[in-house]
């Protein structure tokens, strides 16, 4: 049972939204993802999906994407990103997990365990949408606090549960990544510590000339992953 992560499937069955403009790889990204999924994910793994999974606006117009994902082999978790606007005050986690109920999950304010074969440890697979600052960045200062405070609270009852459950390992997953070019160490690179989480895996960078904007490798014991789509030429990635 292998543990795999991929973000940004920036999907739009029901959106006029072409991710062509973006570049020439998002040509037939959808025939892409699941062409490479199919061939390597088989039903027993887990795969990690980090948020931008639609271009809906709203849940009803995000359900065919939705449910190509659900459709894909594995157990897919989802991960809130910051265009998936589906997922809001109405239809919160607990709904979205109703709904979806044995064929995805959402992670936000909770946990999903993942038992490594090889090892034998049961991991806490932890996450929120996090948030970085950078150079598209034009919010208020007052506002970029309030984003930062509300996803460390996540991220942290995130944590608390699956210690709380009796986990002592763990993974955190963000959608933003951990920290922005001009920063060596962030809040969610502290809280990795803080945590002693194995790895944190991240998306959301796109185009080469960004995908080294945050961190990669591995860092004070914490190995920094990158599962951008494009970055990963949409083939999921293995994280153990």
């Amino acid at each position: 049972m292998s543990l795999y992560a991929i973000g940004d499937l920036h999907l739009s069955f029901q959106s006029d939204k072409s991710m062509e403009v973006f570049g020439e790889e998002w040509k037939n990204h959808s025939y892409k993802i699941k062409r490479n999924w199919c061939s390597i994910v088989k039903e027993t793994d887990t795969v990690v999906v980090t948020g931008d999974h639609s271009w809906g606006k709203k849940l009803e117009d995000s359900m065919k994407d939705l449910e190509f994902i659900a459709a894909l082999p594995g157990r897919k978790i989802l991960l809130r990103g910051n265009h998936d606007r589906f997922w809001n005050k109405i239809n919160k986690t607990e709904s979205l997990n109703e709904l979806f109920a044995g064929r995805l999950l959402f992670l936000q304010n909770n946990f999903y365990e993942y038992e490594d074969n090889k090892s034998g440890k049961k991991y806490a697979l932890i996450g929120s949408k996090g948030f970085s600052t950078d150079d598209y960045c034009f919010l208020a200062e007052d506002k970029i606090e309030s984003r930062f405070k509300n996803e460390r609270k996540r991220l942290a009852k995130s944590y608390e549960a699956a210690k709380e459950a009796g986990y002592n390992d763990f993974i955190m997953f963000l959608h933003y990544p951990p920290t922005n070019m001009y920063e060596e160490e962030g809040v969610f690179t502290k809280l990795a510590q803080e945590f002693k989480v194995e790895q944190v895996v991240y998306s959301h960078l796109h185009g080469e000339e960004r995908f080294d904007y945050s961190v990669a490798g591995e860092i004070k014991g914490i190995k920094y992953t990158l599962v951008s789509a494009d970055y990963l030429d949409f083939v999921p990635k293995l994280i153990m």
